[in-house]
């Protein structure tokens, strides 16, 4: 899930990875980053693989694996989505009811028919 997290320090099937969550709705990400160019790839490799000719794939950022044969200190990433502080705001229990952009709703087809059927009475002239 989260290809730039780094492994936990002592048990090896877990990522130094967390979540901030109030009220069971996930606010925040955060998690430490790798930083070693050595191992940065194969994170990237195993998320390719298991997202292969899926929408949400993701590529193999080699400018970034590079990047970190230059040397970076450690860091931390952290996101919060403004998605998730809007339901929070707003008590939604399900995202599609906060999103921002209307081309990201589910479509309702009836009403869209209505909607365009509506429309092309109102700007018909009268026929010549």
């Amino acid at each position: 899930m989260s290809p730039l997290a780094k492994w936990h320090h002592s048990k090896e099937s877990l990522t130094e990875h967390s979540e901030l969550c109030n009220m069971e709705k996930e606010i925040c990400n955060a998690y430490t980053e790798i930083n070693d160019p050595m191992w940065q790839p194969q994170p990237f490799e195993e998320q390719a693989k298991a997202k292969a000719g899926k929408d949400e794939a993701k590529f193999i950022d080699e400018n970034f694996c590079i990047a970190l044969e230059y040397g970076l200190p450690p860091t931390a990433g952290w996101g919060v989505g403004m998605d998730q502080v809007t339901m929070f705001l707003t008590e939604s229990n399900s995202i599609k009811k906060v999103l921002l952009f209307p081309a990201m709703k589910p479509e309702d087809k009836k009403k869209n028919a209505e909607a365009a059927e509506a429309l092309e009475n109102t700007t018909a002239g009268p026929s010549v």
